[in-house]
Protein backbone atom coordinates (compact mmCIF):
# COMPACT_ATOMS: atom_id res chain seq x y z
CA UNK A 1 0.00 0.00 0.00
CA UNK A 2 0.83 3.40 -0.73
CA UNK A 3 1.73 5.60 2.55
CA UNK A 4 -0.43 8.70 1.36
CA UNK A 5 -0.31 11.68 3.61
CA UNK A 6 -1.00 15.61 3.61
CA UNK A 7 0.59 18.91 4.95
CA UNK A 8 -1.65 19.80 7.93
CA UNK A 9 -2.26 23.26 7.61
CA UNK A 10 -3.50 22.50 3.99
CA UNK A 11 -6.55 21.65 6.10
CA UNK A 12 -6.32 23.54 9.58
CA UNK A 13 -4.74 26.54 10.82
CA UNK A 14 -4.82 28.40 14.63
CA UNK A 15 -6.69 25.06 16.06
CA UNK A 16 -6.02 23.73 18.80
CA UNK A 17 -3.76 19.75 18.20
CA UNK A 18 -7.23 18.32 19.07
CA UNK A 19 -9.54 20.32 16.38
CA UNK A 20 -6.33 19.54 14.18
CA UNK A 21 -6.87 16.11 14.79
CA UNK A 22 -10.24 15.77 14.43
CA UNK A 23 -10.26 17.83 11.54
CA UNK A 24 -7.53 15.48 9.39
CA UNK A 25 -9.51 12.52 11.00
CA UNK A 26 -12.10 12.93 7.67
CA UNK A 27 -9.23 12.30 5.06
CA UNK A 28 -7.31 9.12 6.88
CA UNK A 29 -4.37 10.54 6.30
CA UNK A 30 -1.37 7.59 7.14
CA UNK A 31 0.87 10.73 7.96
CA UNK A 32 1.37 14.15 7.77
CA UNK A 33 3.30 17.29 7.29
CA UNK A 34 3.06 19.67 10.58
CA UNK A 35 4.85 23.33 10.63
CA UNK A 36 3.64 24.32 13.93
CA UNK A 37 2.82 27.96 13.32
CA UNK A 38 1.25 27.09 10.26
CA UNK A 39 -1.41 24.81 12.48
CA UNK A 40 -1.71 26.04 15.68
CA UNK A 41 -3.29 28.93 17.39
CA UNK A 42 -0.62 29.09 19.89
CA UNK A 43 1.94 27.46 18.70
CA UNK A 44 5.38 27.96 20.84
CA UNK A 45 7.33 30.87 19.83
CA UNK A 46 10.89 29.87 19.48
CA UNK A 47 12.75 29.60 22.23
CA UNK A 48 9.83 27.82 23.72
CA UNK A 49 9.09 24.56 22.15
CA UNK A 50 8.85 21.70 25.21
CA UNK A 51 8.45 18.01 25.56
CA UNK A 52 4.89 18.66 26.87
CA UNK A 53 3.54 20.57 24.23
CA UNK A 54 4.95 17.95 21.94
CA UNK A 55 3.10 15.31 23.42
CA UNK A 56 -0.08 16.66 23.68
CA UNK A 57 0.13 16.95 19.87
CA UNK A 58 1.53 13.54 19.43
CA UNK A 59 -1.28 11.56 21.67
CA UNK A 60 -4.13 13.85 19.73
CA UNK A 61 -2.80 12.60 16.61
CA UNK A 62 -2.19 9.04 17.49
CA UNK A 63 -5.55 9.14 19.14
CA UNK A 64 -6.68 9.31 14.93
CA UNK A 65 -3.99 6.74 13.60
CA UNK A 66 -2.38 9.79 12.37
CA UNK A 67 1.59 10.05 12.21
CA UNK A 68 3.89 13.05 11.97
CA UNK A 69 6.10 11.98 9.08
CA UNK A 70 7.83 15.36 9.09
CA UNK A 71 8.08 18.51 10.98
CA UNK A 72 8.21 21.34 8.33
CA UNK A 73 10.50 24.23 9.47
CA UNK A 74 11.45 25.83 6.58
CA UNK A 75 13.70 28.23 6.75
CA UNK A 76 16.30 30.25 4.80
CA UNK A 77 19.43 28.70 5.91
CA UNK A 78 21.51 31.61 3.25
CA UNK A 79 19.30 34.26 4.84
CA UNK A 80 21.73 37.76 3.78
CA UNK A 81 21.03 39.21 7.27
CA UNK A 82 22.82 37.46 9.12
CA UNK A 83 20.89 38.54 12.37
CA UNK A 84 17.65 36.77 10.90
CA UNK A 85 19.52 34.06 9.83
CA UNK A 86 20.74 33.29 13.02
CA UNK A 87 17.39 33.12 14.67
CA UNK A 88 16.06 31.04 11.41
CA UNK A 89 18.91 28.58 12.26
CA UNK A 90 18.03 28.63 15.87
CA UNK A 91 14.43 27.49 15.09
CA UNK A 92 15.59 25.04 13.15
CA UNK A 93 17.71 23.42 15.83
CA UNK A 94 15.03 23.43 18.48
CA UNK A 95 12.99 21.36 15.92
CA UNK A 96 15.55 19.10 15.90
CA UNK A 97 15.71 18.62 19.56
CA UNK A 98 12.27 18.00 19.58
CA UNK A 99 11.20 16.47 16.80
CA UNK A 100 11.12 12.48 18.58
CA UNK A 101 8.95 13.82 21.18
CA UNK A 102 6.35 14.26 18.37
CA UNK A 103 7.28 10.83 17.17
CA UNK A 104 8.97 12.08 14.59
CA UNK A 105 12.81 11.88 13.86
CA UNK A 106 12.35 14.60 10.50
CA UNK A 107 12.35 18.38 10.11
CA UNK A 108 12.35 19.25 6.84
CA UNK A 109 13.66 22.80 4.97
CA UNK A 110 14.48 24.02 1.61
CA UNK A 111 17.68 25.62 0.99
CA UNK A 112 16.99 29.49 0.44
CA UNK A 113 18.20 31.79 -1.73
CA UNK A 114 19.75 35.22 -1.51
CA UNK A 115 16.62 36.94 -0.95
CA UNK A 116 14.92 37.01 1.92
CA UNK A 117 11.49 35.27 1.17
CA UNK A 118 13.56 32.75 -1.03
CA UNK A 119 12.29 34.40 -4.18
CA UNK A 120 14.96 34.30 -7.09
CA UNK A 121 18.52 36.11 -6.88
CA UNK A 122 21.04 35.65 -9.44
CA UNK A 123 23.45 35.35 -6.53
CA UNK A 124 21.87 32.36 -5.63
CA UNK A 125 23.90 30.02 -7.90
CA UNK A 126 26.99 31.32 -7.07
CA UNK A 127 29.69 29.13 -4.87
CA UNK A 128 30.14 31.68 -1.80
CA UNK A 129 26.08 31.24 -1.76
CA UNK A 130 26.43 27.55 -2.06
CA UNK A 131 29.65 27.84 0.42
CA UNK A 132 27.07 29.41 3.21
CA UNK A 133 24.39 26.98 2.53
CA UNK A 134 27.22 24.32 3.36
CA UNK A 135 28.20 26.00 6.78
CA UNK A 136 24.80 26.85 7.69
CA UNK A 137 23.89 22.62 6.89
CA UNK A 138 26.81 21.25 8.82
CA UNK A 139 25.65 22.95 12.12
CA UNK A 140 21.94 21.84 11.73
CA UNK A 141 23.88 18.26 10.85
CA UNK A 142 26.06 18.44 13.94
CA UNK A 143 23.15 19.37 15.94
CA UNK A 144 20.70 16.44 14.35
CA UNK A 145 23.34 14.03 14.86
CA UNK A 146 23.63 15.02 18.80
CA UNK A 147 19.81 14.56 19.27
CA UNK A 148 19.36 11.68 17.07
CA UNK A 149 17.26 13.60 14.89
CA UNK A 150 17.41 14.02 10.82
CA UNK A 151 17.53 17.23 8.74
CA UNK A 152 15.72 16.96 5.53
CA UNK A 153 16.24 19.00 2.51
CA UNK A 154 14.24 19.82 -0.62
CA UNK A 155 15.82 21.25 -3.86
CA UNK A 156 13.73 23.72 -6.06
CA UNK A 157 14.94 24.63 -9.92
CA UNK A 158 15.82 27.83 -10.59
CA UNK A 159 15.08 29.33 -7.70
CA UNK A 160 17.15 27.98 -4.47
CA UNK A 161 20.34 26.75 -3.49
CA UNK A 162 20.51 23.45 -4.04
CA UNK A 163 18.53 23.73 -7.71
CA UNK A 164 19.27 20.50 -9.41
CA UNK A 165 20.20 16.94 -9.30
CA UNK A 166 23.33 17.46 -9.88
CA UNK A 167 23.69 19.67 -6.58
CA UNK A 168 21.69 17.51 -4.49
CA UNK A 169 24.20 14.68 -5.05
CA UNK A 170 26.58 16.91 -4.74
CA UNK A 171 26.21 18.03 -1.36
CA UNK A 172 24.66 14.85 0.24
CA UNK A 173 27.86 13.59 -0.61
CA UNK A 174 29.66 16.08 1.10
CA UNK A 175 28.74 15.54 4.22
CA UNK A 176 27.77 12.06 3.62
CA UNK A 177 25.91 11.88 6.70
CA UNK A 178 22.91 9.52 8.38
CA UNK A 179 21.59 12.67 9.71
CA UNK A 180 21.28 14.42 6.54
CA UNK A 181 18.20 13.04 4.03
CA UNK A 182 16.10 14.35 1.53
CA UNK A 183 12.79 15.69 0.59
CA UNK A 184 12.25 14.69 -3.08
CA UNK A 185 9.39 16.75 -4.96
CA UNK A 186 9.62 15.67 -8.48
CA UNK A 187 7.90 19.02 -9.40
CA UNK A 188 9.74 21.63 -7.22
CA UNK A 189 12.78 19.79 -9.25
CA UNK A 190 11.19 20.53 -12.69
CA UNK A 191 13.23 23.13 -14.28
CA UNK A 192 10.45 26.30 -14.64
CA UNK A 193 11.33 26.28 -18.72
CA UNK A 194 10.31 22.31 -18.72
CA UNK A 195 12.31 19.12 -19.33
CA UNK A 196 12.12 20.31 -23.49
CA UNK A 197 13.81 16.80 -24.75
CA UNK A 198 14.14 14.76 -21.50
CA UNK A 199 11.12 12.14 -20.64
CA UNK A 200 9.82 12.16 -17.16
CA UNK A 201 10.46 8.78 -16.57
CA UNK A 202 14.21 9.91 -17.44
CA UNK A 203 14.63 13.03 -15.31
CA UNK A 204 13.21 10.70 -12.20
CA UNK A 205 15.86 7.85 -12.47
CA UNK A 206 18.34 10.32 -12.97
CA UNK A 207 17.20 11.84 -9.26
CA UNK A 208 16.75 8.29 -8.00
CA UNK A 209 20.18 7.09 -9.57
CA UNK A 210 21.64 10.29 -8.01
CA UNK A 211 20.70 10.19 -4.73
CA UNK A 212 17.96 7.98 -4.06
CA UNK A 213 19.13 5.74 -1.14
CA UNK A 214 18.48 9.39 0.93
CA UNK A 215 15.37 10.02 -0.35
CA UNK A 216 12.73 9.17 3.05
CA UNK A 217 10.10 11.73 2.14
CA UNK A 218 8.33 12.32 -1.34
CA UNK A 219 5.96 15.41 -2.21
CA UNK A 220 3.15 14.66 -4.49
CA UNK A 221 1.75 17.57 -6.46
CA UNK A 222 1.20 18.40 -10.08
CA UNK A 223 2.17 20.76 -12.91
CA UNK A 224 1.28 22.24 -16.09
CA UNK A 225 3.13 24.20 -18.95
CA UNK A 226 1.59 27.34 -18.96
CA UNK A 227 2.97 29.62 -22.10
CA UNK A 228 6.32 28.20 -21.50
CA UNK A 229 6.38 27.99 -17.82
CA UNK A 230 5.76 25.72 -15.18
CA UNK A 231 2.86 26.11 -12.90
CA UNK A 232 3.51 23.83 -9.85
CA UNK A 233 1.03 24.58 -7.78
CA UNK A 234 -1.85 21.73 -8.93
CA UNK A 235 -2.99 19.39 -6.84
CA UNK A 236 -1.50 15.48 -8.01
CA UNK A 237 -3.62 14.03 -10.86
CA UNK A 238 -4.60 17.38 -12.09
CA UNK A 239 -1.94 18.44 -14.44
CA UNK A 240 1.17 16.85 -16.52
CA UNK A 241 3.72 14.72 -14.30
CA UNK A 242 3.99 11.14 -15.42
CA UNK A 243 3.05 9.32 -12.01
CA UNK A 244 2.38 5.97 -13.71
CA UNK A 245 6.54 6.30 -14.03
CA UNK A 246 7.33 8.07 -10.89
CA UNK A 247 5.13 5.86 -8.81
CA UNK A 248 6.53 2.67 -10.56
CA UNK A 249 9.80 4.07 -9.52
CA UNK A 250 8.60 4.72 -5.79
CA UNK A 251 7.21 0.83 -5.53
CA UNK A 252 10.50 -0.45 -7.08
CA UNK A 253 13.13 1.55 -4.71
CA UNK A 254 11.30 2.98 -2.04
CA UNK A 255 8.29 0.89 -1.02
CA UNK A 256 6.43 2.11 1.66
CA UNK A 257 7.44 5.70 1.90
CA UNK A 258 5.12 8.61 3.14
CA UNK A 259 4.36 10.19 0.31
CA UNK A 260 2.70 13.72 0.95
CA UNK A 261 0.22 15.40 -0.46
CA UNK A 262 1.18 19.39 -1.26
CA UNK A 263 -1.45 22.05 -3.00
CA UNK A 264 -4.41 20.13 -1.85
CA UNK A 265 -7.46 21.66 0.21
CA UNK A 266 -10.52 19.87 2.25
CA UNK A 267 -11.89 20.10 -1.45
CA UNK A 268 -9.21 18.32 -3.74
CA UNK A 269 -7.64 16.30 -0.81
CA UNK A 270 -10.06 12.70 -1.24
CA UNK A 271 -9.73 12.96 -5.23
CA UNK A 272 -5.61 13.75 -5.45
CA UNK A 273 -5.41 10.57 -2.59
CA UNK A 274 -7.84 8.62 -4.63
CA UNK A 275 -5.72 9.07 -8.05
CA UNK A 276 -3.01 8.09 -6.37
CA UNK A 277 -4.22 4.85 -4.42
CA UNK A 278 -5.27 3.51 -7.69
CA UNK A 279 -2.03 2.82 -8.59
CA UNK A 280 -1.92 0.16 -5.13
CA UNK A 281 -2.72 -2.65 -7.56
CA UNK A 282 0.51 -4.44 -8.34
CA UNK A 283 -0.82 -4.36 -12.39
CA UNK A 284 -1.08 -0.65 -12.36
CA UNK A 285 2.75 -1.01 -12.23
CA UNK A 286 5.85 -1.74 -14.30
CA UNK A 287 7.51 -4.69 -12.84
Amino acid sequence: MLQIGLRAHDYAKNVTPQELANILDEYNPAAIQLALAKSFANAPKPGMLSVGFARLVRRALEEKNIAVAVLGCYINPVHPDAETREKHLKSFEEHLRFARDFGCSIVGTETGSCNGDCSYHPDTEKQENFDLFCRSLERLVNTAQKCGSIVCIEAVADQHTISSIEKMEKVIKMFSSPALKVIYDPVNLLPVAGLKSESHKSFFTRAFDAFGNDIIIIHAKDFRMENGKKNGMLPAGTGELDYFSLLSLIKERKPGIDILLENTSPETGKAAAAFLQKFNSASSFIS
